[in-house]
């Protein structure tokens, strides 16, 4: 510290699916602006220690630790980032990162990072959208400050909009519309809300959370995005209108680099990332199906059954990231023999056509392989993507937070996506999965009509990021330098 740089703070949220993007920004900062500016990236003592060994070697990325206690907030021993927590504990995670405690060990980390500065505060703070309190402290400290989102606009406007104002409640219908989304004519299904929504009454702890946190991003100087502004323009209209006095950009895709995404992963058990790689050289180009529901969701026994069955039935190669059922330790070894159909692991391996992978695959490498053809996924941002920054077209599986609404913008917007299932505990039927799998997968007429949209928005990412001059690339320079301009 003290060299003189100014300091650039980086603050996501305990979850690996905000860690990500933040990391993945992080670097480019330092790619970019690497002798201007000095950057350290807060978090707990657990999720430290993994992201230091996640850095590339020759990094420069600093950081800085804010300790925690999880026994203090009514969580299990060591439990720091939402990944490793059964759903009904992570609300305390999220009242835990808005205490007085957490906030009071943030404000003291910027004191010391001053301190070490010789009395220079930070250039500007990043921080998550969960983290709304930040903008209010950088406000009273003078900082720059920006809010970070790692979810697409379209899906956070959604999210944004119904914990707004409840409407789901004000009506007697299944199907309601967004009355404060109005850029967008969206007609939502009570199934298409992720239960903390759907149960929702304005003052249950969710409710107040996000009343408190969502309120407070009026202080932020700047809004930032994973996304791209030519196919994600409606949502960014709708926080534009919402935040007059903010600057709203896109500055994605931040797809982690494929190395440092690895070393980030769960790298355990027996089928190692050059298996997988090893496995996927040997299937013919456009044939894999992969299927992922990301770092911290599962689905129910019943539906993991049907899914194994549609994937059998399919006859198409696949590579499966599974997780135990929920009700099950999340964090405990998957049982193939009682959450598959019979042999199901046995057969398949006899095969090679299906390869069963446990809790991690090295995600950007299979998408980005010339054998992967679809993707099966909870549709998360991230996973979004990675998945259309390649071309290769989905199958939505919405299990919680904005990912129903990022199925339905993918699905009816932009046309590279189709819906195979809704949420944790719905039924679904192997015929109606399987058919769907044919369908992008074979020389169908929707098969072909959803590559050429998922080729369509790699072009447009391409075009905003890759090749230097795009959007997002001026968004990460013009942000750094208006908070550069504030120095006196």
């Amino acid at each position: 510290m003290g060299d003189g740089k100014e300091s650039v703070v980086l603050f996501p949220f305990m979850g690996q699916g905000h860690i990500i993007p933040f990391l993945a920004l992080a670097l480019h900062i330092e790619q970019t602006n690497s002798t201007d500016c000095a950057i350290y990236f807060v978090n707990t003592p657990l999720n430290v220690r993994k992201l230091k060994s996640s850095l590339p070697p020759n990094s420069s990325i600093r950081f800085l630790e804010i300790p925690f206690s999880s026994i203090t907030h009514g969580l299990p021993p060591a439990s720091e980032n939402a990944d490793t927590l059964p759903y009904h504990l992570v609300m305390r995670l999220f009242q835990a990162s808005a205490s007085l405690e957490f906030k009071s060990s943030f404000m003291e980390a910027i004191h010391n990072l001053t301190i070490h500065n010789h009395g220079r505060p930070p250039l500007c703070i990043i921080s998550d959208i969960f983290l709304g309190w930040t903008a209010t402290l950088a406000k009273e400290l003078g900082v720059y400050h920006a809010i970070f989102s790692g979810a697409g606009g379209f899906g956070l406007a959604c999210y944004y909009s119904l914990w707004f104002d409840l409407p789901h409640r004000k009506v007697s219908t299944d199907e309601f519309s967004l009355p404060d989304f109005e850029e967008a004519s969206i007609v939502l299904h009570r199934t298409q809300l992720p239960a903390n929504i759907a149960e929702a009454d304005g003052e249950d702890d969710w409710s107040i959370f996000h009343r408190e946190n969502l309120s407070a991003w009026v202080d932020s100087d700047w809004l930032l995005f994973n996304t791209v502004e030519e196919f994600d323009q409606i949502g960014l209209s709708y926080f534009r209108r919402k935040f007059p006095g903010a600057i709203v950009r896109p500055i994605g895709p931040l797809v982690l680099e494929l190395k440092s995404r690895d070393r980030i992963g769960n790298t355990t058990g027996e089928v190692t990332r050059e298996a997988i790689l090893k496995w996927l050289d040997s299937k013919p180009s456009n044939s894999v199906l992969y299927v992922s529901f990301g770092s911290m969701n599962t689905i129910s026994a019943s539906q993991m059954m049907q899914l194994g069955k549609a994937l059998e039935g399919s006859g198409k190669n696949f590579i499966w990231v599974v997780r135990p059922p929920i009700g099950v330790d999340i964090n405990s070894e998957f049982k193939a023999e009682e959450w598959l159909p019979e042999g199901f692991e046995e057969r398949n391996k006899a095969s090679g056509r299906g390869l069963l992978v446990q809790k991690w695959a090295p995600q950007v490498e299979i998408l980005s392989h010339r054998a992967a053809s679809a993707f099966l996924s909870h549709c998360g941002w991230n996973s979004v993507m990675e998945s259309l920054s390649q071309g290769v077209p989905m199958l939505g599986w919405a299990l919680a937070g904005e990912q129903f609404f990022n199925v339905k913008f993918l699905e009816e917007e932009v046309g590279a996506c189709v819906e195979v299932g809704r949420g944790k505990q719905s039924e679904v039927k192997s015929e109606d999965i399987e058919r769907k799998i044919k369908w992008v997968m074979e020389e169908t007429e929707k098969g072909k009509e959803m590559r050429r949209n998922a080729e369509k928005v790699k072009e447009i990412i391409d075009k905003a990021w890759k090749h230097g001059d795009g959007s997002s690339v001026k968004s990460v320079h013009d942000f750094l330098t208006a908070a550069k301009q504030l120095i006196v």
